[in-house]
């Protein structure tokens, strides 16, 4: 299977112009034109449409669009289905989001691998919009993110949330807290929206992070305040290091199970959402006081 026919088709169909494809695929334009002739001449029909206004699918192009898109799927999920590692029964490539990996990696994998004993595990950390760009093209079996992204051929399951708490080496009530010395987050755009709602004085901060990590990595060098995951906040507040910021709300951020729609019923990955559901919620509540 020449399956860059199949890339360049599916390029060419988002992008709309023989120049971006051109570029993101990193060939001439030339190529691009001979590849999308080669597949028009094997499937007998034209695909596109070229004006003024663009490069545009005709209505045979429309057709094939998602037959194209399983063929991706299916040749590289072919291709690693070969490249199983010795003594493994499966290869499973799991995507997780950034700011999840360090504090629920851990358990996520004694729990899959407590199921599926022969499984061999590939393992990517990453953002959401990437994620959901490799279980399109088969790259990743299974997927944890913060942010779907709509696709006919994407299927999401909610999986719950994670708590996210301030934190600070300064202050323990919100009031105390001042806009430059406040690491901002923007660990999704949901989780962003949702920090601007509830801490507007705090959005003109000089300092804006995408992971709980940065955040906990310069309160502990530059000291100030910030949200953390929960796990985070309870480890670094029994050492000693920060103080909750008790008044200040907690932040959720929901937790998506993500996989190609051809999978939502399979039992491996309806297992695999359920795991990763069960270890979301096993960290317990977090206090921000001693009780009484």
């Amino acid at each position: 299977m020449q399956i860059e026919l199949i890339e360049t088709f599916l390029d060419l169909a988002e992008s709309r112009s023989f120049h971006r494809t051109a570029e993101r695929l990193g060939v001439t334009q030339s190529t691009i034109s001979a590849r999308l002739q080669v597949l028009e001449t094997a499937l007998g029909a034209r695909l596109f449409d070229r004006s003024r206004a663009g490069t545009m699918l005709t209505t045979e192009g429309k057709r094939f669009e998602p037959h194209a898109r399983m063929l991706r799927h299916e040749w590289n999920e072919a291709r690693r289905h070969i490249q199983v590692p010795t003594g493994a029964g499966h290869l499973l490539r799991l995507g997780i989001q950034n700011d999840l990996s360090a504090i629920y990696l851990g358990e996520w994998v004694v729990g899959i691998r407590r199921q599926f004993p022969d499984i061999a595990l590939h393992i990517e950390p990453d953002y959401s919009n990437q994620m959901c760009a490799d279980l399109l093209t088969g790259i990743l079996d299974f997927a944890v993110m913060f942010s779907p992204k709509p696709h006919p051929d994407l299927h999401f399951e909610s999986l719950g949330d994670a708590g996210y708490h301030m934190v600070s080496t300064e202050v323990t009530a919100l009031s105390g807290v001042r806009p430059e010395r406040f690491i901002f987050s923007h660990f999704s755009p949901a989780f962003q929206e949702m920090h601007r709602q509830v801490t507007p004085d705090l959005v003109n901060s000089p300092i804006s992070v995408g992971q709980s990590g940065s955040v906990t990595s310069l309160l502990m060098g530059m000291g100030g305040t910030g949200y953390v995951l929960e796990a985070t906040a309870r480890e670094m507040i029994d050492a000693g290091k920060v103080m909750a910021v008790a008044d200040a709300p907690v932040l959720r951020q929901p937790v998506y199970a993500a996989m190609h729609i051809r999978h939502r019923i399979t039992p491996l990955h309806r297992k695999l959402s359920r795991i990763v559901s069960r270890k979301l919620g096993g960290h317990g509540a977090f206090q921000t006081q001693p009780e009484a």
